[in-house]
């Protein structure tokens, strides 16, 4: 994002991460007024064989650290070829998409907030999802962040990981394994030697599947005496979880 901005750029945003060994995947960027979005792919190979497997895709979206007052504009990028032409197109419709996710969220809070408008699960053996909620505090180091002094999204994404991961086992017997981080958005940043709270409960289940949402919250000393939380960050998480035979595992109903 740097070498084509010229400038310095910090993370806003990963969208439709998945964890596959097997995708069809061909990376391209694209520029709009003051975002940029990259196409990352992350690939295995086996030293034996050659056999090569994507592992990983992803779509990040940058943003140019502000000079002075004035936001940076990026120049446009040209596809070189057709296929870079039809992920040049798509990434603009997951831009579209992507705005659209905070209006959305807006409308069903305000439906859901309705008085009286509750859900009940009267399912026997449904689980609380009281059980599964899971907090953790963690101090950032010079080690977690970049060259701007801002916390490594990456690093945020691993303990958000973590604390989710414990959210999920507690509906399983075995470890929960990742396969999608969706809706992964940076509301702003965070700094060494700030306190980030991970927050994470798991919002529903899907039979061979868990979703578990995640909110991160940072704090500065003079934040931390006032309890005066900076959201900086939410994704939804999911995960299934197999047996010693591979085969996936059920979980349960939840009971919200």
């Amino acid at each position: 994002a740097e070498k084509h901005a010229g400038v310095s750029c910090v993370t806003v945003s990963m969208d439709d991460i998945q964890f596959e060994e097997a995708a069809r995947y061909k990376p391209a960027d694209n520029t709009f007024k003051t975002s940029m979005e990259v196409g990352i792919k992350v690939t295995v190979q086996d030293v034996l064989t050659n056999v090569e497997k994507i592992v990983s895709v992803a779509y990040a979206t940058y943003m140019a650290k502000p000079v002075g007052s004035e936001e940076v504009e990026f120049k446009p990028v040209q596809p070189l070829s057709s296929e870079d032409f039809v992920e040049h197109v798509l990434a603009v419709e997951r831009k579209r998409i992507r705005l659209s996710y905070a209006q959305v969220f807006q409308e069903l809070m305000q439906e859901s907030n309705k008085e009286g408008d509750f859900y009940t699960c009267e399912e026997k053996d449904a689980v609380s999802t009281e059980h599964t909620y899971v907090q953790s505090t963690e101090l950032v180091l010079p080690p977690h962040a970049n060259h701007h002094g801002n916390t490594f999204g990456g690093q945020i994404m691993a303990w958000m990981q973590t604390v989710a991961s414990i959210s999920a086992s507690r509906l399983c017997r075995s470890h929960p394994i990742l396969k999608s981080v969706n809706m992964f958005k940076f509301w702003g940043p965070s700094f060494v030697g700030d306190r980030l709270v991970f927050n994470a409960i798991v919002n529903n289940t899907f039979h061979n599947s868990v979703e578990v949402g995640v909110r991160v919250e940072a704090y500065n000393c003079e934040e931390w005496i006032k309890d005066q939380p900076r959201h900086i960050n939410s994704a939804f998480l999911t995960f299934n979880a197999v047996d010693d035979k591979g085969e996936l595992l059920a979980f349960p109903r939840i009971k919200p």
